[in-house]
């Protein structure tokens, strides 16, 4: 039971820290130096990524009517000659793909391609490599100071990319770079990355943090999958408690998700990403304290 009420406290950090650029692996290191869960190791791993899993369907919930390319032929806008507007007319009530959404999935597949590379060969290379206290602190403090530079240098500058439909294939290839680096550096943060990543070749705040929640989608949804056919591969399987555990996490990381995307996107409308920044740093300096008091550095 007491594992429980620990996955309802991991689901709640993830489905805040996962959307916020503040790393939620940073905060899941925190977490699990002071509320360990009494698991395999094998099956934190599966945790982990399936409480990913449930802060992404609320991602799928709130963009659905974006994301969905089947439309009737009346939700799409008029355009073109007068003879393309009765042909238009005549259409009404038919199921038709909206080309635009198709482009938008394109460019987040194409946005994706790196880090499925990356991810499929080096996944368990980089987790050896990274995956620890001063890595994680690091990336934190880097990107953090990176949010204050890229914020403040383009202070008074219009943005290149102010829509989502002029996402063209080089700008996702370069924001898909980006979360490269989170893919290699866990406490990034693939959110942190893909925005800032975003904000430094001209995207608007709006239209990177959007992006970076359609990136969210396939990645996450495949990082989960990946884990999970790992897990069963050895030969476990999940007890009913394993399931109870998984199961809370992921509702609880969903409901929380739905509110803390609702909070970014209207927080962009008006204020900047330095405050991010700044929670990083702070963040970044208590791992690094935290960990060398207890010796672990």
């Amino acid at each position: 039971m007491m594992n429980v009420w620990k996955a309802v406290l991991y689901g709640i950090v993830e489905g805040i820290t996962e959307w916020l650029p503040i790393s939620s692996t940073g905060h899941m290191i925190l977490l699990n130096e002071f509320v360990r869960m009494d698991v395999p190791e094998e099956f934190w791993e599966v945790f982990l990524v399936v409480i990913q899993l449930g802060a992404v369907l609320a991602v799928i919930l709130h963009f659905i009517k974006q994301l969905w390319p089947i439309r009737r032929a009346e939700q799409l806008p008029l355009h073109g000659d007068r003879k393309h507007r009765k042909k238009h007319r005549r259409r009404r009530g038919q199921l038709i793909l909206d080309r635009s959404v198709l482009k938008l999935w394109g460019m987040i597949i194409i946005a994706c391609l790196p880090a499925v590379v990356i991810g499929l060969f080096f996944d368990d290379l980089f987790d050896a490599l990274f995956y620890n206290a001063v890595s994680v602190a690091i990336a934190l403090i880097v990107f953090g100071i990176g949010f204050i530079v890229i914020e403040n240098r383009n202070r008074g500058k219009d943005a290149r990319v102010i829509y989502l439909d002029e996402i063209d294939w080089k700008t996702a290839l370069m924001i898909g770079g980006f979360q490269v680096l989170a893919a290699i550096f866990p406490g990034a943060s693939r959110s942190g990355a893909t925005i800032l990543g975003a904000l430094l070749i001209g995207v608007s705040r709006g239209v990177a943090t959007e992006f970076t929640f359609f990136l969210s989608i396939p990645v996450m949804f495949g990082a989960s999958l990946l884990k999970i056919v790992k897990f069963l591969k050895t030969g476990a399987f999940f007890t009913g408690a394993e399931l109870s555990i998984l199961l809370v996490g992921l509702v609880v990381a969903f409901s929380v998700s739905v509110f803390a995307i609702r909070f970014l996107l209207g927080y962009i409308r008006k204020h900047d990403f330095k405050p991010f920044g700044w929670y990083r740093i702070v963040l970044g300096i208590a791992v690094l304290v935290i960990f060398g008091i207890r010796g672990r550095i």
